[in-house]
């Protein structure tokens, strides 16, 4: 009897979560340009915020963009997931400053939502836009295998003036990150334990504004 009733919650338990992920939407890839953002409130988007701010307090719309204060730290991501996609963000610090603090745009975001999430970040901290962070457990292939490190831009930042608008653009092909910043390819990674989730924008110190954001069909691989 102890046998049959422990056969009967395993099969239960197999049943179930096969449901559960029967139930999970499939990751979207682009067939045409997404936009994710409508100018005019964040539907389609979730807030998460460390402690117990207001959404609002921290992400607002006006006049057709995304302002973000910086503080507290969490993000902001999309309720739908994707993979396979060209990502462009338009987006700019607001104060005029040497320093502008920080942020990031997430690509791959996992659940549970929590500071910080498993995703890959393409840093978003003034001058070192085109740096690749990999968070929560993400890693890409290094020189002596999967890891976690920090993958540095390749040469010097390609950032317009702290208070002038910057286009940042995410390559998600497979396993593989490309991360350009005002047209200039910074950095590239291969290898990457996670292929596709919710797309976010991150709030880390940095007062900012988001004008643009959408995906693209990828565009035609390198020969």
């Amino acid at each position: 009897m102890k046998n049959f009733a422990y056969a009967f919650c395993l099969l239960s338990a197999i049943v179930t979560s096969a449901g559960r992920a029967a139930d999970a939407p499939e990751p979207v890839t682009p067939a045409g340009r997404i936009d994710l953002f409508n100018g005019k409130d964040l539907s389609g988007w979730t807030v998460f915020l460390r402690g117990d701010t207001p959404a609002a307090d921290t992400y607002s719309v006006s006049n057709g963009l995304l302002h973000c204060t910086g503080q507290p730290f969490g993000y902001v991501r999309t309720d739908k997931t994707f993979r396979d996609y060209k990502l462009t963000v338009e987006w700019r610090y607001v104060k005029v400053a040497e320093h502008a603090d920080n942020s990031g745009v997430f690509v791959h975001v996992q659940l549970p939502d929590h500071v910080w999430p498993k995703c890959i970040e393409n840093q978003g901290q003034n001058r070192h836009q085109g740096d690749l962070i990999f968070l929560g457990g993400s890693t890409y292939k290094g020189p002596a295998g999967p890891t976690k490190t920090p993958s540095r831009m390749q040469g010097q930042p390609n950032e317009k003036a702290v208070g002038e608008w910057n286009t940042y653009e995410v390559v998600c092909r497979g396993d593989t990150v490309k991360s350009y910043v005002n047209g200039r390819l910074l950095n590239q990674v291969e290898g990457c334990n996670i292929s596709a989730g919710s797309i976010g924008v991150q709030s880390e110190g940095g007062e900012w504004e988001l004008r643009k954001i959408y995906l693209e069909p990828l565009p035609p691989a390198d020969p």
